[in-house]
């Protein structure tokens, strides 16, 4: 293996610095427009509020019949100062025709010319708003124009707000800003901290070129393998069997006949014994039918060390000696194989070769990407799928077939929430992962309509629903009735035909219906229903009807 250097950066600390500097970009970025923002829309809204109050005060009777008296500025400057006090307006002015100011501030500026230059478009008539340079200094103004009796201009009201007031109420919301980024800031750190160590722990520690080697070598494993696999669940029932395991059994010309024998090859096997004791055994000899195998069990445990199941892998013992090398390496992957081939993802290995590219704006730009999506479907999940167990895998699909190039969508109507404890979550799991893997394998076979599949969950009043709809080419009617059976497939590829029947075996298990109708757009309907009340339903019989085949 090649020695690390000294200066080489760890995959999740470099996934953590990519993920940090893309979440300080954005909170700088959105800082700054908010701020331009709501700086615009303020002075706006001081602009808006000027003009209005410059038109209150025009319309005031008292500050009209002010302009026929003496010393108009004894009546008005009283009255407006009022009204600046309680609007808190940096000045409010009323001078006539000639500019001359009627009230000021600054009593000082009373009888003098009003400055600023923008009162020939009011004395025509028109109320503006602008930006200018008064007694007081730069500010925002609203104009509006003062009407006699017979509608003639006799004046102007002019009511503005100092840019150096605007400018500190944008100041104290600009701090805001910052004090609210730093926190978005930090939290995002502290987040993407528990992602980074959280990726780390997923994969074990492994470097991105470490997790390539090691699932070529799985992929080498599966390829190589001569001996016969056997892997049962935990209530015993048959997972899986290679087409090795079939030969040596003697079913390899009636797939059928394995399900009729499952509890007999199962125990012959001992593999009831290792579910039960958690224990591997290794090279024990056993005869099945008039086979005298040498068989190698190990169970298998989740993190927890909780037994899910077991698998034994076997060979006739009269030909062990050719396959001693290969049996050791079966005895040292076949725990791990089933976890690993799929924990490693495809977008873990791109985003590896681009940083190992040096192609880091293409890399920040994938994370950036598969983040987005992750985040609105996560939320989508966590609101309408609220079950850990159910949701988890609902967004480890959508991320498989993200990488497998299907557009797989949860209808926005779904609504999977409060479950009933006595559904066993695992045949949830069970029947919806492998629908959706049958629909993925369908909408990318040859005849395929399109690479689109559509999920429906409802919790209904009796029963849960479940609907996986899929673009494929569509099940023929030849093969209507047969689609359930153990080790059907219409692929040419080998190692399938096993995920409808653990489907039926489950909604049998949860004492549930399960359908297929045609789609009238193109492909496949599957349709599961499931009673709540698991204690009091009955499991029915499969019946075939004009709608397709039931169970």
């Amino acid at each position: 293996m090649r020695r690390r250097g000294g200066n080489d950066v760890r995959f999740h600390s470099k996934l953590m610095l990519i993920i940090c500097s893309l979440l300080f970009g954005v909170t700088v970025i959105l800082g700054t427009m908010f701020e331009q923002m709501l700086a615009g829309v303020l002075e706006h809204e001081i602009g808006t509020r000027a003009l209005h109050t410059a038109k209150t005060v025009a319309q005031m009777s008292e500050i009209k019949r002010a302009f026929d008296t003496e010393d108009p500025a004894k009546i008005i400057n009283p009255i407006v100062e009022k009204i600046r006090v309680d609007t808190n307006a940096a000045f409010i002015t009323v001078g006539n025709l000639q500019s001359i100011r009627y009230s000021h501030p600054d009593p000082e500026q009373i009888g003098k010319k009003m400055v600023g230059g923008d009162n020939e478009a009011v004395f025509k008539g028109q109320s503006i708003i602008s930006e200018t340079v008064g007694s007081l200094g730069p500010g925002l103004r609203g104009k509006t124009p003062i009407y006699d009796e017979e509608g003639k201009v006799m004046g102007v009201v002019s009511v503005g707000f100092l840019f150096e007031d605007i400018n500190e109420t944008i100041e104290s919301y600009r701090n805001r800003i910052f004090v609210i980024g730093i926190v978005t800031l930090l939290l995002g750190v502290v987040a993407t901290l528990i992602l980074s160590q959280n990726v780390k722990k997923a994969i074990f520690g492994l470097e991105p070129e470490q997790i390539g080697r090691l699932y070529q070598e799985n992929q080498a494993v599966l390829e190589s393998i001569r001996e016969g696999i056997v892997a049962v669940n935990k209530d015993g029932a048959i997972t899986l069997a290679n087409q090795t395991a079939l030969h040596m059994l003697g079913q390899a010309k009636d797939n059928d006949r394995i399900m009729d024998k499952q509890d007999e090859l199962v125990r012959s096997l001992g593999l009831h014994e290792v579910i039960e004791t958690g224990k591997a055994e290794f090279d024990r000899e056993t005869k099945v039918d008039e086979h005298i195998l040498v068989v190698n069990r190990v169970p298998i445990m989740d993190k927890e060390r909780h037994v899910l199941g077991a698998v034994a892998s076997f060979r006739n013992r009269s030909e062990l000696f050719e396959v001693t090398q290969e049996l050791s390496r079966v005895k040292e992957y076949a725990e791990v194989l089933r976890s690993q081939t799929h924990e490693y993802s495809n977008k873990l290995h791109l985003i590896s070769g681009l940083i190992q590219l040096e192609s880091y704006q293409e890399a920040i730009e994938t994370i950036s990407s598969e983040l987005n999506v992750h985040v609105h479907n996560t939320t989508f999940i966590m609101q309408e799928v609220p079950d850990p167990l159910i949701g988890g895998l609902l967004l480890g699909k959508l991320n498989q077939a993200n990488e497998r190039k299907v557009e797989l969508k949860i209808d926005p109507e779904s609504n999977f929430r409060d479950i009933p404890a006595s559904i066993d979550r695992s045949q949830l799991i069970v029947i919806l992962g492998n629908l959706i893997d049958n629909a993925m394998d369908a909408v990318k076979a040859p005849g395929a309509f399109a690479p689109e599949i559509t999920i429906f969950l409802l919790n209904m009043e009796e029963v849960l629903l479940i609907e996986v709809e899929d673009r494929g080419p569509g099940i023929s009617e030849e093969n209507a009735e047969r689609i359930f059976e153990l080790g059907f497939s219409t692929k040419k590829q080998p190692n399938h035909g096993y995920g409808l029947y653990l489907v039926k075996q489950a909604v049998i298990h949860v004492h549930g219906n399960i359908t297929h109708t045609g789609n009238p757009v193109g492909g496949t309907i599957f349709t599961v229903t499931i009673p709540k009340d698991a204690h009091t339903a009955e499991r029915k019989e499969a019946v075939l009807d004009d709608t397709g085949t039931h169970y």
